[in-house]
């Protein structure tokens, strides 16, 4: 079946690789990310899988053990593939410690492939989310308007990613719950003008802004930060992770489950 967000030789492609990459470790899930999941993807956009495994617990007693990410870039039948994939207990840390990538991989709404653990992992996952998601987002936002600066100001791409992120960020920390969409948060958060930036973007990958859209956005994407920021101060998450013990009796279920 072909997925809404790819045409149906990128759901082909795509589920070739995943095909491929199951025969090599269990996925807990695949998330598609990247452009196609934040509301801006372009003809020539790529393919960005990003999963999370489960090593079995025998594996995981031995001496040398294999967590490891596993990682790939390759381009199929035209189509550009990032695929990679971390194992579920370095991914349930970074959760903890307020990893926002990790935490889209696993309540994210772009799910091309979750196993009977996610729909019961998701609820400790949520319950754990923290006030510690702030500086995630706005780190990864600051990083993407310093690449963004690296173009002369004129990639549409990287500014729709400081845009994605910072109100991702945002109404994680005012809702509790994840949205990476960007075109479902513009309006909610003042940013309806961006919708000018996304028609652009799905043009191509490489589309650049003219010079006054450059020249406007610089005297605006600021305000996407400052908003991040307040979102801190009112935010419905608390300061530190709750519901650890349950989460981790989750994790030891499963390890026993999983041998």
């Amino acid at each position: 079946m072909t997925d809404p967000l790819m045409t149906e030789h990128q759901t082909h492609v795509a589920h070739r690789v995943l095909d491929e990459e199951a025969t090599r470790r269990q996925h807990l899930t695949v998330s598609l990310t990247g452009a196609h999941a934040y509301g801006f993807p372009s003809p020539d956009s790529d393919l960005d899988l990003k999963c999370v495994h489960i090593t079995p617990t025998s594996h995981l007693l031995r001496l040398e053990q294999r967590t490891t990410p596993a990682e790939r870039l390759e381009v199929l039948e035209g189509v550009e593939v990032d695929y990679s994939s971390n194992e579920l207990s370095p991914v349930l840390l970074g959760v903890l410690q307020g990893n926002g990538n990790f935490v889209e991989r696993l309540l994210g709404a772009h799910t091309l492939r979750g196993s009977a653990e996610l729909e019961s992992l998701r609820p400790h996952v949520r319950g754990v989310l923290s006030q510690r998601l702030h500086r995630h987002y706005r780190g990864f936002a600051q990083g993407q308007l310093r690449e963004w600066e690296k173009t002369g100001f004129r990639s549409t791409k990287k500014l729709l990613y400081v845009l994605r992120t910072a109100l991702t960020g945002t109404h994680v920390l005012l809702t509790g719950e994840v949205e990476t969409d960007l075109t479902a948060l513009m309006d909610r958060y003042g940013f309806a003008e961006a919708g000018e930036l996304v028609a652009w973007k799905r043009r191509g990958e490489r589309s650049e802004l003219s010079e006054a859209l450059s020249e406007r956005w610089r005297g605006q994407v600021g305000r996407a930060f400052e908003q991040l920021d307040a979102a801190r101060e009112r935010s419905v998450l608390p300061e530190a992770p709750q519901g650890t013990d349950a989460l981790e009796a989750w994790l030891l279920e499963l390890r026993r489950s999983h041998w």
